[in-house]
Order: structure tokens, then C-alpha cells, then sequence
């Protein structure tokens, strides 16, 4: 029976991030599956000609219009920016706390959807939801999460304790949590296990368009798509120890991230060997990996939170070479480039994130 879904998300088409493909293909497969939607997001250039496109109705979130503070000049000047940037973020969820009044204004007159899917990150998603929640906006609300927030394991600071309140308000008032992996579970209080559903990631695998051609180097081609977080997803003594290497290992490691200062020097001093890319939409950057013999993996701290990267290498059946920071395992490293790859990371049941298989779990959590 076809359902009406209010879907509220800060990210969506075109931006190029996890929560933004999580809540774009979940949109599109509902609307395949024969399910009226309507997405409220942010005004951006080409999403709301995208959602007409794809039988999607959309309605403006409004634009973030607090600034963002910027880091700016040189010695203490430039560590006092550092700091004041660092701590609006930590302390106040400045500026993405805004998102409260324009969840709350966007849902004023919003009445009898059979669901409300909202999708965090950023939280203040869930928390502007929270603040006007009740059954006469939809007769179930799906808070969707990607990392944990007061659980989280890979920043330098915990939020603080405060947040904690607006966490477990979002959390009561929700019918279900949904998480993208059992390990995600331990990063919410207990008292809200009951509430939380495991669906992963997913995506439309016929829409990724992979390289089928031969080989066009003999040389070792690998690399990484994503962001580094210094003493967490660390890439400092995998790149060390490349750097270390002879001339007789020939390869070239590609790197595609947003965050290049974290690698930078190594780039410098590697002879050409590692090699900063410019980054990449998705399926783009899907296109170039299919070309390389083997992938990079950077784990996060703890268990909680699950790099979504994983998935698309699942989807692009190559080998992982899985490095975590302070327990670098030099031997499997030179296995990978002697193209053995016996101790690769296997991604259990691909099939689980086609996007079909996942937007069938949230349908049947609004039956």
C-alpha cells in the first residue's frame, strides 16, 4: 500500500557527503516503490529540478544564514581563530544549532503523513523535529543516524553533557532510531536500545559505472576517498612508512579528500609515489577506483562509528588493505603491493546495501 513521507534532512542532491547520498537514495527508491514523498532541504542549485525529475515534491528548509566563523591570520592570531572556531562548534553547535527554528518553522503547517524520516548528521535535525513533534504530523517518526552524537568515539572532545538532554529528548520522542550498523547500537543510551533498527547504507549498484577496460599501468595503483582525523583516522604512519620504501616497490597511492592538510608533507617528499587528487563527486570518483588494484581503508577509533566507505568499496569488489593508526601491520602493507592480498578486509553480504533492500526495511517499520 503506497505511503505519504515527510522526509527532513540538512543534506540531499547535490552535495556530496554520506548523510546527503543517504537521504537522496532513500527519496528516490520510495518514489520507485510507488510512495508519495516530499523532501525538506536546503535550497541548493539543481535539487529542486532534481526532485521534480524523480516524482519527489520539495519544500525550501530555508538557507543556514549565521556565519561560520573563519580561521584566519598567522601565530597566536591564527591560534586564537583555531580556538574560537573549535569551541563555537563544541560548545554551542554553532552555527548548525540553527537548524532547530528551521525544522521547527518547516514543520508548522506539515499534517497527516503516515511517516516523518528525519536524517542526522548534523543532530539539530532531530532536535528541531523533537520540539514540534507530535501523531498529527505522521503517525511514526524514524530519527535516522549516522555517527552517534553524545557516543561518539572520533573527536578530540565529547559534547558536552548538556547536549545530552536534547539527545534524550529526540530519542524519547522518536518510534524507532535507525542506525547503520549493530556496532552503531552502543553509542546511544541504553534506555533507547529497544527503539533502534539496524538498516545500512544504500545504494542503487546499477547506477555506478565502473572501468572494464585493461590495465593501463604496470605500476601498483591504490588509494582513498574520504577525510582524515589526526590520531583517529591517522594516515600519518601509513605514509611514513611509504615514504620509507625502495624505488623497486613502483606504485602510486591516490588520494581524494577534503581534509589535504593532513597529508601534505608526505605528498611533498614522496617522489611523485603518493599523489593528491582533486575531489570527486561519488560516482566519479566510483569510476576511478574501479580502475586501481586495491583500496585503502583509515578504521575509526572504537567501534561505533563504521566508515560508509566501506560500502562503496564492497560495491567495487576490490581488495581492502584495513590500517589502523598506532598498530600499523608493515607485512600486510607489503603483501598488498606485491599484489597479495590474503589479508584484505571482507565486507560480509554486499547485497545488503542495495538500496531496494534498505528502503523495504524503513517501509516496513511504518506498516
Amino acid at each position: 500500500m503506497s505511503k505519504k513521507i515527510l522526509l527532513v534532512s540538512n543534506a540531499f542532491y547535490p552535495e556530496n557527503s554520506p548523510r546527503s547520498f543517504r537521504a537522496t537514495e532513500l527519496a528516490k527508491e520510495l518514489v520507485r516503490q510507488g510512495h508519495r514523498v516530499k523532501v525538506i532541504t536546503h535550497p541548493r542549485e539543481g535539487t529542486e529540478r532534481f526532485c521534480a525529475d524523480h516524482g519527489i515534491e520539495y519544500k525550501s528548509l530555508g538557507k543556514l544564514t549565521w556565519p561560520v566563523p573563519t580561521v584566519k591570520g598567522s601565530g597566536i592570531i591564527l591560534l586564537f581563530w583555531r580556538v574560537i572556531v573549535r569551541f563555537s562548534m563544541l560548545l554551542f553547535e554553532y552555527p548548525m544549532i540553527q537548524l532547530v527554528s528551521l525544522v521547527k518553522k518547516a514543520l508548522k503547517d506539515e499534517k497527516g503523513y503516515d511517516a516523518l524520516i528525519s536524517i542526522a548528521v548534523p543532530y539539530p535535525i532531530h532536535w528541531g523535529v523533537a520540539a514540534v513533534w507530535s501523531d498529527s504530523i505522521a503517525k511514526v517518526w524514524i530519527a535516522d543516524c549516522g555517527d552517534p552524537y553524545m557516543g561518539q568515539e572520533n573527536d578530540t572532545f565529547k559534547p558536552p553533557f548538556y547536549f545530552g538532554y536534547l539527545e534524550k529528548k529526540f530519542c524519547r520522542k522518536a518510534t524507532y532510531i535507525t542506525v547503520p550498523t549493530e556496532a552503531s547500537i552502543k553509542g546511544y543510551y541504553q534506555e533507547f536500545h529497544s527503539k533502534i533498527k539496524v538498516i545500512s547504507q544504500g545504494f542503487r549498484f546499477e547506477d555506478i559505472k565502473l572501468y572494464t577496460g585493461e590495465k593501463q599501468t604496470d605500476k601498483i595503483i591504490f588509494g582513498y576517498g574520504g577525510m582524515f582525523i589526526p590520531g583517529r583516522r591517522d594516515p600519518s604512519e601509513f605514509l611514513n612508512f611509504l615514504n620509507s620504501l625502495d624505488d623497486s616497490y613502483n606504485f602510486e597511492f591516490h588520494i581524494y579528500t577534503n581534509t589535504p592538510q593532513f597529508v601534505q608533507s608526505f605528498i611533498d617528499a614522496s617522489k611523485n609515489r603518493i599523489q593528491l587528487k582533486n575531489v570527486l563527486d561519488r560516482n566519479s570518483l566510483m569510476y576511478e577506483m574501479s580502475k586501481m588494484d586495491f583500496l585503502v581503508n583509515f578504521e575509526n577509533a572504537g567501534t561505533a562509528q563504521t566508515p560508509s566507505k566501506l560500502i562503496d568499496y564492497a560495491i567495487l569488489k576490490k581488495p581492502i588493505l584495513s590500517v589502523k593508526f598506532g598498530d600499523l601491520k608493515q607485512n600486510h602493507v607489503l603483501e598488498f603491493l606485491q599484489g597479495n592480498y590474503q589479508n584484505a578486509l571482507v565486507i560480509d553480504q554486499p547485497d545488503q546495501y542495495r538500496i531496494e533492500h534498505v528502503t523495504h526495511k524503513f517501509v516496513t517499520l511504518i506498516q
